[in-house]
């Protein structure tokens, strides 16, 4: 199956030259995103060097990784640089606006789970009542207060969905992704396993686990403040299976949000991630072995789900609370405004509209085969037994 656009492979070949080297670029390259992201904020970095050797330390990781394309490494660069410049444009705005800080992100609901669970269908069902929003891609990708003007970051945002649909034809049908859409935390969140489903950069998935998020979910509450500031308060959906890796600094910095917790078998979520995992790295390197790709995810998947249930049993009942994969396809009709009555939310025509346009629209024509990845039902089922426990015990 063509995974990318067969022009992709003719661009690589041209831009080859241009890259290489790349490992040795990477500080000048940090040092040129600050200076031209002071440059577009009018902002400075001093004294928010953590951040930036955090960005310099995923860039070498991409710089490190084998067969790594010449789209895939500008792309990279591209992303820390806006990164920066995102960094800079928030602190700035909190640093002038000093009543920002004060903006209460009162009892968000967080939606995540195990990816490919159904987070995205249900946070955009979530969002549809009128007291509730959620932010949108190009939000995220962009952020600034909503009083700014945003033709420019929604363009940027577009130019981007625009590339990966060229690169990617088929990518429609693994997500569906808008600028003017509700979208994941993982584009404000610095870092987490969003990057894992482009590239496997050696050596970043521990040096990620053994980090502390609690300032990413810092900047990710201030990031939250800038897009409420001036604007009618309204209860925010957020979504990121990202979340379950780090729960405990997610509550910490929301302490009265809801989790909503989505279940689906886990071999099935696993094939699933593994063949989406594919496809995004068939544009970032020509070395993407799918075996490889497996074991990484059923690696991650097992630390992720043992650390979400540590931190659940640390919790009041009431702030998890849990969403089979059925309820949000085949029993949705049924289930969601079930859901929505758990959660003490309104239903009425525009939840019911939502959740109708949202069933007839939803991506289609994914296969995945858990096989090609080098691994079975039972392998699967002993690394995830524990959590295998909990989604057997809503059949």
């Amino acid at each position: 199956m063509e995974r990318v656009a067969p022009w992709l492979r003719a661009v690589n070949t041209v831009l080859t030259p241009a890259v290489a080297g790349r490992r040795k670029k990477v500080d000048r390259l940090i040092e040129r995103a600050v200076r031209d992201a002071e440059q577009r904020t009018g902002s400075t970095a001093r004294g928010d060097d953590e951040f930036t050797d955090d960005m310099r330390a995923l860039l070498h990781a991409y710089a490190d990784v084998p067969g790594l394309t010449p789209v895939g490494w500008l792309s990279a660069v591209q992303e820390v640089t806006d990164r920066i410049e995102n960094r800079l444009r928030i602190r700035k705005l909190h640093a002038l606006n000093p009543e920002i800080a004060d903006e209460r992100i009162d009892r968000p609901i967080v939606v995540t789970g195990i990816p490919r669970t159904g987070t995205t269908h249900l946070q955009r069902l979530l969002a549809a009542p009128a007291g509730h929003r959620a932010p949108l891609l190009h939000q995220l990708m962009h952020p600034d207060l909503p009083t700014a003007p945003d033709h420019d970051h929604r363009r940027r945002t577009e130019r981007t969905v625009d590339a990966m649909h060229k690169a990617v034809p088929t990518f429609g049908a693994l997500y569906d992704m808008h600028p003017d859409k509700p979208d994941s935390c993982i584009w404000v969140l610095p870092h987490g396993i969003g990057h894992l489903v482009r590239i496997h950069p050696p050596g970043y998935v521990q040096w990620m686990l053994d980090r502390d998020a609690a300032p990413d979910y810092r900047y990710l509450k201030q990031t939250l403040q800038v897009l409420q500031h001036g604007s009618p308060r309204r209860r925010w959906v957020l979504r990121a299976p990202a979340h379950l890796w780090s729960l405990g600094p997610l509550m910490k910095t929301f302490p009265d949000a809801q989790i909503v917790w989505t279940h689906r078998e886990p071999a099935d979520a696993l094939a699933s991630l593994c063949s989406m995992t594919e496809t995004a790295m068939a544009v970032n390197t020509t070395e993407a072995d799918p075996a490889d790709i497996g074991r990484l995810w059923l690696g991650l998947l097992a630390t992720g789900t043992d650390r979400a249930r540590t931190e659940r049993a640390r919790l009041p009942a009431y702030a998890v609370l849990d969403v089979p994969y059925r309820h949000l396809t085949t029993e949705a009709p049924r289930e969601v405004p079930a859901l929505f009555q758990r959660l003490g939310l309104p239903w009425g025509l525009a939840e019911q509209a939502a959740l109708d346009a949202a069933l007839a629209t939803r991506p289609r024509g994914h296969r995945y085969d858990l096989a090609r990845y080098g691994l079975g039902q039972a392998e699967v089922d002993y690394a995830l037994a524990d959590y295998k426990r909990i989604y057997d015990s809503f059949l």
